[in-house]
């Protein structure tokens, strides 16, 4: 398997996000520019110019026309996929970190972090059909968890929010009235922030990534542990296969803690684990620094990841990937 490497950002990788379709890859760092490029050789097709911080995370509607992306410089942005314009722009009293778009790309949920006293938060956003008809009021405000909230994403039929983060809880929220209805309890919760969250392609479950070196498998309903996968370095990201049972972690030491430039030291590899069996099964290595972002082609053919050392690697699977039997 030989990966593309793709090299447009000149700070570390935070967020990585195909569209629908799989034909595009949106990637977000900390260098201000979103980028966009052709996910079947890696070619390079725009950048998203107005952001004046770390840019977070992304989403892009399901039409592929409008992308959001949440900064550092305390807006969320929106976005002509096609033509690179910015449509609108949400401004909050704190820097924005995780967007993410509801069935039929009329809501969108984006997290504010913790900031001068002010508290994280859940904002529920209208997003308009019309860009000159769109407006910054909140449907909905949630505060409730402390510390920064890394992810937070919509539950089925957007009746509610998964929000996951420092302080090592997942919850499911109701939508509609903000109420708390599940929350992961200590026992077979994570230990150490939640860094990372990524649902399967069916939106039955989900799958959590920490600092505490494992990543959890939730029921997206009941909140209910389904698995849980171990490993030896802090999980900085995670995805699912869309067509096997495997889920894909990635991460490594902080780099202030890598003392060695041997990329072996630090264990920067995407590592494969069964779902069901829970065992690990392969690895893709590469990167020179911690794994920060990885996501999976909706086909399920190719997989991307994102690194500290500011790369996008993309990666073609060879057929025998898919003959593998276990």
């Amino acid at each position: 398997m030989r990966p593309i490497l793709m090299k447009g950002h000149e700070r570390p990788l935070t967020f990585l996000k195909y569209n629908r379709d799989g034909d595009l890859l949106f990637s977000c760092a900390k260098d201000h520019n979103p980028t966009v490029w052709f996910a079947d050789n890696g070619e390079r097709l725009g950048t998203y110019r107005g952001h004046n911080g770390a840019v977070w995370s992304c989403d892009v509607s399901r039409d592929s026309k409008i992308l959001i992306t949440a900064s550092a410089d305390q807006t969320a942005k929106l976005w002509d996929v096609q033509k690179g314009a910015e449509l609108f722009t949400f401004k909050f009293d704190s820097p924005a970190k995780s967007v993410d778009l509801g069935v039929g790309d009329k809501l969108v949920v984006i997290t504010t972090d913790p900031f001068m006293g002010l508290p994280s938060a859940i904002h529920v956003k209208r997003i308009s059909s019309d860009p000159s008809e769109q407006s910054d009021g909140s449907v909905l405000t949630i505060k409730g968890p402390q510390g920064r909230i890394n992810r937070a994403v919509w539950g089925p039929l957007n009746r509610t929010i998964i929000s996951a983060g420092e302080d090592a809880f997942v919850r499911i929220w109701d939508s509609e009235t903000g109420k708390l209805l599940h929350e992961s309890d200590v026992e077979n919760g994570h230990k150490k922030t939640i860094t990372s969250l990524a649902k399967s392609s069916d939106g039955s479950h989900f799958l959590t990534g920490s600092l505490d070196k494992s990543a959890k498998l939730w029921d997206i309903r009941s909140l209910k542990l389904i698995k849980t996968y171990k490993t030896e370095r802090p999980v900085n990201a995670v995805t699912l296969s869309p067509v096997l049972d495997h889920v894909v972690l990635g991460g490594g030491q902080d780099a202030s803690s890598v003392t060695t430039t041997d990329h072996r030291a630090g264990k920067f590899e995407a590592k494969f684990y069964h779902k069901i069996l829970e065992e690990e099964i392969g690895g893709v290595k590469g990167h020179f620094g911690p794994i920060n972002a990885l996501a999976f082609n909706p086909d399920g053919k190719s997989f991307s990841s994102g690194g500290e050392d500011g790369y996008v690697r993309l990666h073609h699977f060879d057929q025998d990937y898919f003959n593998i039997r276990i």
